[in-house]
C-alpha cells in the first residue's frame, strides 16, 4: 500500500464519523420540528369542535323557543245575543209600559255582539195629567283577547264603566248606588231625579253581567200635567225584573249547558264583584244615561 492510499483511507476515516454525527442531528432537529406541527392540529381540531358544540346549544334553543306554545285564553261562555226586542215578556212590558207600541231596536252593524231595543209610553189621563215611561234594555257581549284578557274579565271592566257613567249623569239629583241579588253574576242600581220643565223625571238604571255579557237597563218614569210624580221604589223594582228576564234571555239564548243560569241567578263559579258605594257616585264621569225620547 502506497503512501498516498494510506493518506485518503485516514482522512476518509475521519469524515465518516462527522458525516454520522450530522445525520443523527438532521434526523433530531426534523422530529422536533413536527412536534409543533402535530400540537397544531390538534388545537385546531379542538377549536372546531368548540364552535360546534356552541352551535348546536343555540340550534337547540331556538327549537325549544319555537316549541313553546302561543298565549291563549279561555273561550267565551256565551257567543251570541237574544233578539232585544224579546229580550223581556210582553207582560212585564204591559206592566212598565203600558201604552207602549212595538219596541224599536237599535242600530247595531253585528247583533252578536251589541243589540238594543227601547219603549216608550204616554198614559194620558186627560185634565188628571198623564204618566210618562221610557224603558230600554240594552246588550254588549265580550270576545276573549290574548292581549286584553277573558270575555267575562273584559265585561267586567265594562260593567264597572257603566256604573259610573250612571253615576255621573249630567244634571242627575240624588244619585244612589246599591247592590242587586239574584240577577247574574254582580249587579247594580243607580237611581237619581232629573228637574225638567215638564216635572220631575225618576231614572232607574240596572247595569248587570253575567259571564262575558253586560245588560243594561234603563227606566225613566214622570208625572206630566199636573199628575203625580211616580214612586221611586215601585220604578226601582220594575227595573230590576226587566234586568233579571234579560239576563234569563242570554243564557236560554246560548243554551243551558253555556253557564250561568235560566233565571238569572248568579253563576256558583264566579264571585261578584262589591257594588260601588253611594260615595262613589260623585263620579267625575259626565255621561249621561239616556233622556226620555219624548221631553226633548
Amino acid at each position: 500500500m502506497s503512501e498516498g492510499t494510506m493518506q485518503l483511507r485516514a482522512q476518509r476515516d475521519q469524515r465518516d464519523p462527522q458525516a454520522k454525527r450530522a445525520k443523527r442531528l438532521t434526523r433530531v432537529l426534523v422530529g422536533a420540528a413536527a412536534v409543533p406541527v402535530m400540537l397544531v392540529a390538534a388545537g385546531c381540531s379542538s377549536d372546531s369542535g368548540s364552535d360546534d358544540g356552541k352551535d348546536k346549544a343555540a340550534e337547540e334553543s331556538a327549537a325549544s323557543k319555537s316549541a313553546s306554545p302561543s298565549p291563549t285564553v279561555q273561550a267565551a261562555a256565551f257567543r251570541k245575543l237574544p233578539e232585544p226586542c224579546s229580550a223581556v215578556t210582553k207582560k212585564t212590558l204591559d206592566d212598565l209600559v203600558p201604552k207602549a207600541d212595538s219596541g224599536k231596536e237599535g242600530a247595531s252593524n253585528d247583533t252578536a255582539m251589541r243589540a238594543s231595543c227601547s219603549w216608550d209610553s204616554l198614559d194620558d189621563n186627560g185634565v188628571k195629567g198623564s204618566q210618562f215611561r221610557w224603558l230600554s234594555v240594552s246588550m254588549l257581549r265580550f270576545e276573549p283577547d290574548v292581549t286584553r284578557g277573558e270575555g267575562d274579565k273584559l265585561a267586567g271592566d265594562y260593567y264597572r264603566k257603566q256604573l259610573k257613567d250612571a253615576q255621573g249623569a249630567e244634571g242627575a239629583k240624588s244619585v244612589k248606588t246599591a247592590p242587586v241579588s239574584g240577577v247574574g253574576d254582580e249587579a247594580s242600581v243607580v237611581r237619581y231625579d232629573l228637574k225638567k220643565k215638564e216635572g220631575t223625571f225618576k231614572q232607574q238604571t240596572v247595569v248587570a253581567r253575567v259571564e262575558n255579557v253586560v245588560v243594561t237597563v234603563d227606566l225613566n218614569g214622570a208625572g206630566l200635567a199636573g199628575d203625580k210624580t211616580p214612586d221611586a221604589d215601585d220604578l226601582v223594582k220594575d227595573a230590576q225584573k226587566a234586568a233579571k228576564e234579560a239576563v234569563a234571555a242570554v243564557t236560554k239564548a246560548n243554551g243551558s249547558a253555556a253557564g250561568g243560569t235560566s233565571s238569572g241567578a248568579p253563576s256558583p263559579s264566579k264571585s261578584s264583584s262589591k257594588a260601588p258605594s253611594e260615595e262613589s257616585s260623585k263620579s267625575p264621569s259626565k255621561s249621561s244615561s239616556k233622556a226620555p225620547a219624548k221631553d226633548s
